[in-house]
């Protein structure tokens, strides 16, 4: 995508992008800006992702040039909104069948395994967004130790519940699926069900601790 802009997704539905850096910080922007935005009475759902906000209209909007000119004007301002939410410990076995990439990620990062775990298990990280599939956590924090490039060839499926990462981001798949991360680990865990109110487990703001129930080397 371009630098900054607003990008159709559907007729009704838009995505505002920005090049900016992916931090706590700056994803406090776009809780603010998703908070701006919903108060539109245009605006049905306005959903903060990844450095980008998702508006789904109740119509398709006449003036996208208007449209991008007040977001951008929204976003200049540079308001913040502070989300503080619970902690979710997860039990995670590091490395064995569920943690296959994990000796390749000791050797793209020069450290031992007792050293990713350690590293990996320290901070406790904060939800960013969530989507990409139902439930699931973009999570801020990882360690820039550990941080390591996304795999040439990805997996076709890995099962929900497998703990990977991939450049300075790591996460617990929601449910089953291809990836291109680094799987390290496992956990046993339902992030979504639509059978409750709300369906996902964790919400922006919300954060996760990481407690390593086992390590298979």
């Amino acid at each position: 995508m371009p630098e900054q802009g607003l990008f159709p997704i559907g007729s009704r539905t838009f995505i505002y992008q920005v090049d900016c850096p992916f931090d706590l910080d700056h994803q406090r922007r776009f809780w603010a800006l998703a908070d701006a935005a919903s108060a539109r009475d245009d605006v049905v759902e306005a959903v903060p992702g990844m450095t980008n906000l998702t508006l789904r209209f109740d119509s398709v909007p006449t003036d996208l040039d208007d449209l991008a000119r007040q977001l951008d004007a929204l976003w200049a301002e540079g308001r913040r909104k502070d989300l503080t939410g619970k902690i979710v410990e997860i039990d995670i076995v590091y490395g064995g069948a569920g943690g296959p990439h994990l000796q390749e990620v000791c050797e793209l990062t020069g450290l031992s395994v007792d050293e990713v775990v350690r590293r990996h298990t320290a901070p406790d990280y904060t939800v960013f967004a969530v989507g990409s599939h139902a439930g699931y956590c973009y999570l801020g924090g990882l360690d820039p130790r550990l941080e390591t490039p996304r795999r040439k060839v990805p997996l076709q499926s890995l099962p929900g519940g497998s703990l990977s990462l991939a450049g300075l981001q790591t996460g617990v798949s929601a449910s089953a699926g291809p990836s291109g991360w680094n799987t390290i680990g496992s956990a046993e865990i339902s992030f979504f069900d639509p059978a409750k109110q709300p369906a996902a487990l964790l919400q922006p703001g919300d954060a996760i601790r990481f407690v390593p129930a086992e390590v298979i080397a």
